[in-house]
């Protein structure tokens, strides 16, 4: 993760010269810092592409092989679902970049600077988190929406479009973003928990992927239990249109998610506030 210590370094020089540090330098400077990456523009392009072509794929060959399709698996297809199935990839471009945006920092050496540009250090974090949930937030959203839309066209030749005025269909396009984006602000506060890219990394995949498998291959009595209850489960209740089974209520799990990224978010600030860089 590439990036030069200069944008952090003329905020120390405005603040020095202007008075206090502002947020809104804070903001500008993360703002610059998040599209100077290489990384940035690739990971956001990858979830972009998985969050608006899967789903379209997916449709297209599912109504391919419709006279394949046996009656159970047709009456059983998920339009609003099947459309939206580019978030399972998505998330995994938006966490990895959720990590780097701060781990790269300690990698390369640059949170010193950033330090010392802003010696209260929290404004970093909440500048850092505010400026990369925007951008997911508005480019899931847009892809969120050319996913649906263009699925339209191939669920059609069977009967199975449907409009956002259909139940839940909104909800599901706005939810997608909405897990995504707080998918990558849990993902900011585990890199500054970790410190380490490689580390921060494998904390993301084992939280969001590896231990639903774990608990899925517990006893049922066990799996069934705790299985709602997990971030990942907990988060994607509000992507889908029709929830699994094991889930809870769409609103409930993503609040519940949303209390699982609070309690990271607290404690990567109070790691950021009282820990040495």
């Amino acid at each position: 993760m590439n990036a030069t210590t200069a944008v952090p370094a003329a905020a120390a020089r405005r603040g020095s010269s202007h008075g206090k540090v502002t947020i809104g330098r804070v903001l500008w400077s993360e703002w610059v810092k998040l599209w100077s990456l290489r990384s940035t523009r690739w990971s956001f392009l990858a979830g972009v592409i998985c969050m608006a072509l899967v789903g379209v794929i997916a449709a297209a060959i599912q109504m391919g092989r419709w006279s394949h399709l046996s009656l159970h698996e047709r009456l059983t297809i998920k339009p609003i679902d099947l459309s939206l199935t580019g978030f399972d990839f998505a998330q995994l471009a938006i966490g990895v970049l959720g990590v780097l945006i701060i781990s790269g920092e300690y990698t390369t050496g640059m949170i010193s600077s950033s330090v010392m540009a802003v010696p209260k250090r929290l404004p970093i974090l909440w500048s850092k988190i505010g400026v990369f949930a925007s951008v997911t937030f508005v480019l899931m959203l847009v892809a969120s929406l050319i996913a649906f839309f263009g699925s339209q066209a191939f669920l059609g030749s069977h009967g199975l479009n449907v409009g956002l005025g259909s139940p839940d269909a909104l909800r599901a396009i706005v939810g997608n973003a909405l897990f995504l984006t707080v998918l990558g602000v849990l993902c900011v506060a585990i890199g500054t928990l970790v410190r380490n890219s490689a580390g921060g990394i494998s904390t993301f995949v084992g939280v969001m992927f590896i231990l639903p498998v774990i608990f899925e291959i517990l006893p049922a009595s066990i799996g069934n239990a705790v299985h709602p209850y997990l971030p990942s489960s907990a988060g994607e209740a509000v992507a889908q249109a029709v929830p699994g089974e094991h889930m809870l209520a769409p609103w409930t799990g993503f609040a519940l998610f949303v209390g699982y990224t609070a309690v990271a978010v607290a404690a990567a600030a109070l790691t950021l506030k009282r820990r040495d860089v």
